[in-house]
């Protein structure tokens, strides 16, 4: 279907069926079934796959073949224990790490599942003809499926259980149950348990000492206060994602990017966002963009007069923010000094597994699910993201939890973790639609105030930061800011993940990234040529970060006032503030 170069704001879809409220609602309620998880799109998945295989003899021959093969290695090592194994885990598969699986008869359970698992994954490489979501959906499907029979998940076949058992005397399994029984009691209810001790909100963690200096129906501005006796006269405006709460960019005292950065003599506002609720269903991405963004930047620029603005955004922050600052470029307005936009993506056509829960029917699903409650829940958000690595983030969990009555470790990233926030219905249908399933952005057709913006229109420097690991924004897809901007943009290439690749700070064991400058006008050089040519060097990003960000310009000067009282911008409370305490 050809569609127009200018799209308008996305509307709700008018109803045109006498009936369509009652299959609305029908929906809804399948939806909460299921998870927010479309039936449709994973059935049509297995079909194609199923029609195209059956149509293929060769790749049938192909991997009977290999099935055979992977049981001659299996039998192989049955017939001598002890010898290296042929299959291993997947690099995040923590599931078989204890020295038990290495012995017999529990080595030979763990490769056979192993095998099946390869098998699976050759069946579902791509074949002629068969839409590449589906062959990955496919694979996803089967992968949830193996999960569910892993050996390590049987009391009776994992050498862990079985020895914690008899250590015990049962006692793990007891406290086991219990632990299950709690949890089942949480999901029932949905029910929200404070931070256990030592991590307080405002207390332990989002502790950086500071001032909210502004607030409207969508946000909270922090500022923070000064450490430095100067500071460098551009201030810094952080945008984060709105999906989990702000304080992942200022953790515990010690990972904490907003003090690194105050420490470093920067003047720090953050974004805090609301809690959404049903009354907030009609939010839209526009809100976001005019509520959040800018009416956050109108009030830095209050606060800090004569002076331009580092702007950052992380995830989906640094979408809203690339939307912003194309905008703000198109309408020659220049309060921008320079944009980082930190593991987020402008393009979406390779956006990572997360593709895997879109396409028309399961927006749509997701859409009648949202038009009952008003708002994507937080449980709902959460298991989509667990299960793309359900391996370690449900399967290891379980077992350490319920079969070995294991508390779960309180960790400064896992309290912030369970933290998770809502989504207004309207905002997550634009988002959706427009990025995700249309991919608006970077074809030329997302329109702001009914003209398209262009990113290439970007003429500030830009810092671009990826994650070697990340399945939510995968760097690659990072990386295409330089294919649809002309601009001098700075690449970083970090180890880790989406979130612990960006908090890197200097210290921080095993670290090293990649970075490089590209001036402003420069030939494009594809992902894998750039990985080839650029060295990893040791340790923490954020000081190549902080440096680019003083060269950008500012001299030293005294830190500004706490608020503008004098222009209306009364500090209103202490940070963290109240819409982070939301639940």
């Amino acid at each position: 279907m050809q569609l127009p170069a200018v799209v308008p704001p996305l509307q709700e879809p008018q109803q045109t069926h006498p009936h369509d409220t009652l299959d609305r609602a029908a929906r809804g309620a399948l939806a909460k079934l299921s998870g927010g998880v479309s039936p449709h799109a994973f059935i049509e998945a297995w079909s194609d796959w199923a029609q195209h295989l059956a149509r293929s003899p060769g790749r049938q021959l192909e991997l009977a073949e290999h099935a055979q093969q992977n049981l001659l290695k299996v039998m192989a090592l049955a017939a001598s224990p002890g010898g290296a194994p042929p299959f291993v885990p997947k690099p995040y598969d923590k599931r078989f790490a204890h020295p038990g699986w290495q012995t017999f008869p529990f080595q030979l359970w763990q490769q056979g599942f192993l095998a099946v698992q390869d098998w699976w994954d050759q069946a579902t490489e791509p074949m002629r003809g068969l839409r590449p979501e589906d062959a990955d959906r496919t694979r996803f499907l089967a992968r949830q499926t193996l999960d569910v029979l892993s050996p390590s998940n049987q009391p009776l076949l994992n050498p862990e259980i079985i020895a914690e058992t008899v250590k015990t005397g049962g006692r793990n399994l007891t406290e086991g149950a219990a632990h299950f029984l709690e949890d089942a009691v949480k999901t029932l209810t949905s029910r929200h348990d404070p931070p256990p001790e030592g991590y307080r909100i405002g207390t332990d963690l989002a502790c950086t000492p500071g001032q909210v200096v502004f607030r409207n129906d969508l946000m909270e501005l922090i500022q923070y206060a000064p450490q430095t006796p100067q500071v460098q006269a551009r201030p810094v405006l952080i945008v984060p994602a709105w999906i989990m709460k702000y304080y992942i960019l200022d953790l515990s005292p010690a990972n904490s990017m907003v003090r690194y950065l105050v420490a470093q003599g920067f003047t720090v506002f953050m974004i805090s966002w609301i809690n959404p609720t049903a009354q907030h269903r009609e939010l839209s991405l526009e809100d976001y963009r005019k509520e959040g963004v800018l009416a956050a930047l109108d009030a830095v620029t209050t606060i800090v007069p004569d002076t331009t603005v580092h702007a950052v955004g992380y995830c989906l922050g640094g979408t809203i923010l690339a939307i912003a600052a194309a905008t703000l470029a198109r309408d020659r307005d220049d309060r921008l000094a320079s944009v980082t936009l930190m593991a987020a993506q402008v393009d979406f056509a390779e956006a990572g597994e997360l593709l895997l829960f879109v396409d028309e029917s399961q927006v749509s699903f997701l859409e009648d699910l949202m038009w009952e409650q008003g708002y994507l829940d937080r449980p709902q958000m959460a298991r989509a993201f667990a299960a793309i690595r359900a391996e370690d983030l449900i399967w290891t969990r379980a077992v350490q939890r319920y079969f070995l009555g294991r508390e779960d470790v309180p960790t400064d990233i896992g309290v912030w973790l369970a933290d998770t926030t809502r989504m207004p219905a309207r905002m997550h249908s634009q988002y959706l639609r427009a990025l995700f399933l249309e991919n608006r952005l970077t074809a030329g057709r997302f329109a702001v105030e009914g003209r398209v913006i262009a990113l290439e229109d970007l003429s500030v420097p830009l810092f671009v930061v990826g994650t070697e690991t990340d399945h939510i924004a995968p760097w690659r897809s990072v990386y295409k800011t330089q294919l649809f901007t002309h601009c001098d943009l700075t690449f970083v290439l970090t180890r880790g993940g989406h979130n612990t690749g960006i908090l890197s700070e200097p210290g921080h064991k095993d670290r090293h990234y990649r970075i490089s400058h590209r001036p402003a006008g420069a030939l494009y050089v594809g992902p894998d040529g750039w990985l080839a040519q650029t060295e990893p060097l040791p340790g923490s990003w954020w000081p190549a970060w902080a440096d680019w960000l003083r060269r950008e310009g500012g001299e030293a000067v005294s830190p500004p006032a706490m608020g503008a009282p004098q222009r209306g911008l009364l500090p209103l409370a202490a940070a963290p503030g109240s819409y982070v305490l939301q639940t």
